[in-house]
């Protein structure tokens, strides 16, 4: 009995240390984003993904110690999202509905590990980026070099709009306040909370950017079409309103990375 709450606090203590790595993320690209949109200290829309918020924080006083903290925060991301996607904590079972949710797991450990490495490697080379395409794009071209290549990158831009719809759709159902069912019900509570809705509003509009670069590129069969974030921030600046589009998703990125704290203090983990 010892042992499996040993376990469970170490898990816990896992994911709160992911979960925080994560908050840090979304509200240094949330930062760069609203920065962006205005234009403030010369920031454009070129180096707002993760790779540019690591280099961000990588080029600050004592960077590689941060970055270094970072990267084992988001290594213990990592960790608890394949935990859950494989030892199936939360109960979600075998059926259709609990695999599709273990795949996200699954699929959210695999992203977050990848941005691991790259911020370790950053961390020993006392490197600050590698410049050439972005990963989307690279995927996109591999995508279409394969045989029926076009409807296999679509396929992948439905995909990616249905994630964007269904984070909207988390939002306004107020499915996310799962996360935090012990935040307690004040005033100053409930301000916390509206973070979460904004924030994952937010993140479903990057999505479905995304999405649609990406249907973009299947139709035109143009890997270059696709793109990751700071693709998806320029294509929202240089809509009608740009700066202020650009700047309420930054804000609302922000306000989700706030909401992912909220979950390391409240969340019931382990």
């Amino acid at each position: 009995m010892g042992n499996i709450a040993q376990q469970s606090s170490s898990l816990k203590r896992i994911a709160q240390a992911g979960l925080i790595s994560k908050g840090l993320v979304y509200c240094l690209l949330g930062i760069l984003a609203f920065m962006a949109a205005f234009q403030v200290g010369g920031q454009s829309t070129k180096n707002t993904d993760k790779e540019g918020v690591l280099n961000l924080v990588y080029k600050q006083t004592g960077g590689q110690i941060l970055l270094g903290l970072l990267a084992i925060g988001l290594a213990c991301y990592t960790i608890w999202r394949l935990i859950q996607a494989f030892s199936d904590t939360e109960h979600k079972g075998s059926k259709p509905k609990g695999l599709a949710a273990r795949a996200r797991y699954l699929f959210s450990g695999l992203v977050y590990g990848s941005l691991a490495i790259y911020a370790i490697k950053m961390t020993i080379n006392a490197s600050s980026g590698s410049g050439g395409k972005s990963g989307n794009e690279s995927m996109a071209g591999d995508i279409l070099s394969k045989p029926l290549g076009q409807w296999l990158l679509g396929i992948a831009a439905a995909i990616i709009i249905g994630v964007g719809i269904y984070q909207i759709y988390y939002a306004i159902s107020e499915k996310y306040r799962k996360h935090v069912e012990n935040v307690g019900g004040t005033t100053h509570a409930k301000i916390l909370l509206n973070a979460g809705k904004i924030g994952y509003i937010a993140r479903g509009i990057v999505w479905l950017v995304i999405g649609w670069l990406f249907a973009n590129a299947a139709l035109h069969s143009n890997a270059s079409e696709a793109g990751d974030t700071s693709k998806a921030f320029g294509f929202l600046a240089n809509a009608d309103y740009g700066s202020f589009l650009l700047g309420g998703v930054g804000v609302g990125l922000i306000c989700y990375g706030v909401f992912t704290f909220i979950r390391a203090r409240y969340e019931r983990l382990g």
